[in-house]
């Protein structure tokens, strides 16, 4: 580092905290930030011969942006003939750069990459970090490179940044300008470097350190604020990609998606069991009215039958006795008329309802559902298709560099994506990979039209595994669009080769809710 200020920079290598895990951030993120990282080079050369003159660490906000420290390119304002370059993490070779911004006051600096060359751009935090947040340096400190003998020739080769961890301490800033004081040990090359946050957004820019003579004191670090970079980057019309989002990992995230779950599926178990037990308690009305009914009508057919059994006797009773005084036969009209009202007699009794029709008539009772009425949610029902907007649900994702906008799609239930990308089907539901050239994300999109949700999950890769994934994609050829369930079920079982390449977690998965467009 330098003497920043009155400030003298120490050196310090703690190599310890270069293997230590992240206890609150994902490795991942760290990582993926990481690929945005570069070494800054000067380089002097007399044409034949080349040497070192100094080295720092920047990283790019724009494919071809770099930001630095202005301690690093200093020299170039004093000597023109110094060629500065950029060493990225990955790749083959490095870029010559151009010095297009320079801010000694606050000690910022902005390179143009030239010759072609670019670099994932980081992603900056727009928020307030917390005091005492877990926080890391990612950069090139030259007493890493020192102890691993390495010559000016691996310097400007492509090699992985080192990272290490600390965190904030607390508001103090040094006088000069806005920074943020912190733990995470730097040293001679971290210069220009990010300071990320657990998410692997830039909070601030690594600028010095503190020096004592009494080894026993502790060592502190000062990363210029994002409040001056922002200035810095708005003064050289720069539009970085920002996010102000909270960081969440992707493990609290598992765990809430359980829980909601949970909750869910406890609700609709209350929701079951309160309709079984109002259906019970209707069943048991049921029953207790149909039984009165029944009876009742038992009763009256009883009763019924007995007048008729009744009035039948009488009838025949008065035919013998018209018949007795006449001394003649019976009278025939008599004599039906009573045969009628037995054979009415006996039909009022066979006819009464039987006591095994007390449940069948207590079904008949119950009152039916509501169209529409059920324990499962309507949109759990709907089956999703047409043109819809899906809206991100905050609580169900995790953003750390993409933009928040709401999503239009139509679906068809052949699995079609907005009528040109075929989906592939497979046990986990319809999906789709998508490896674009552009950019060093791979992205697993799935639609659940069950329930209407839209996922997004983007693995922020490595050059190796994106690489890999580009010819997994090349040989894959993806159906037609709704060319059957067969073709969706085997795009999806091919999916699986670029799917085995990722990480088990994403760095970001985005959670939409999806409604009818109208």
């Amino acid at each position: 580092m330098r003497v920043a200020r009155s400030i003298i920079t120490t050196l310090l290598a703690l190599f310890a905290a270069l293997g230590a895990t992240a206890a609150l951030a994902d490795p991942a993120d760290i990582t993926a930030a990481s690929r945005s990282v570069v070494r800054v080079v000067l380089i002097e050369t007399d044409g034949e011969r080349a040497r070192l003159v100094t080295h720092g660490t920047g990283f790019a906000v724009t494919p071809e942006l770099i930001v630095t420290n202005a301690h690093v390119v200093e020299e170039l304002r004093r000597d023109d003939t110094l060629i500065v370059g950029v060493v990225p993490a990955e790749g083959r070779n490095g870029f010559p750069a151009r010095l297009v911004a320079y801010s000694p006051g606050n000690d910022l600096a902005l390179l143009r990459i030239e010759g072609g060359g670019s670099i994932t751009p980081i992603t900056l935090f727009g928020g307030v970090p917390g005091d005492g947040a877990e926080v890391y340096a990612v950069g090139y400190p030259g007493n890493v490179d020192l102890a691993q003998g390495l010559s000016m020739a691996d310097l400007v080769r492509p090699q992985a940044a080192v990272k290490t961890r600390g965190y904030l301490s607390g508001g103090r800033s040094s006088r000069s300008f806005d920074t943020l004081l912190h733990t995470a040990p730097l040293g001679s090359g971290n210069s220009g470097g990010p300071l990320l946050d657990a998410c692997g957004r830039v909070i601030g820019v690594n600028s010095f350190g503190t020096v004592s003579d009494n080894t026993t004191d502790s060592a502190f670090y000062f990363a210029i604020s994002m409040r001056e970079l922002s200035a810095f980057l708005r003064r050289a019309n720069v539009s970085a990609h920002t996010s102000g989002l909270p960081c969440r990992s992707i493990a609290d995230l598992d765990r809430a998606e359980q829980e909601r779950a949970a909750g869910e599926e406890a609700r609709l178990r209350a929701e079951r069991e309160a309709q079984e037990q109002k259906r019970e308690r209707a069943l048991d009305k049921a029953l207790r009215d149909a039984e009165r009914a029944v009876l009742a009508e038992r009763d009256n057919g009883l009763a019924l039958a007995a007048l008729l059994l009744l009035a039948a006797g009488g009838v025949g009773g008065w035919g013998f006795v018209q018949a007795s005084r006449s001394r003649g036969r019976l009278p025939a009209k008599t004599m039906a008329g009573a045969g009628v009202l037995l054979i009415a007699a006996v039909a009022a009794w066979m006819l009464r309802p039987s006591l095994e029709s007390i449940d069948q008539r207590a079904q008949e009772l119950l009152p039916h559902p509501e169209p529409g009425s059920s324990a499962v949610p309507a949109q759990s029902r709907k089956g999703s298709t047409g043109a819809m907007i899906c809206v991100l649900d905050p609580q169900r994702s995790r953003v750390t560099v993409s933009d928040i906008t709401d999503v239009p799609i139509e679906w068809s239930e052949g699995g079609c994506m907005n009528g040109k990308t075929q989906y592939g089907l497979a046990q986990d539901g319809w999906s789709r990979i998508l490896v674009p050239n552009g950019e060093d994300t791979v992205s697993v999109n799935t639609f659940d039209p069950e329930t209407g949700t839209y996922t997004v999950e983007r693995y922020l890769v490595g050059l190796d595994v994106i690489t890999q994934a580009r010819t997994a994609r090349a040989k894959m050829n993806a159906p037609a669009c709704n060319a059957g369930e067969d073709a969706a079920r085997q795009f999806g079982q091919s999916q699986q080769a670029i799917k085995a390449l990722l990480p088990p977690e994403p760095n970001e998965r985005l959670r939409y809710t999806c409604q009818p467009a109208d």
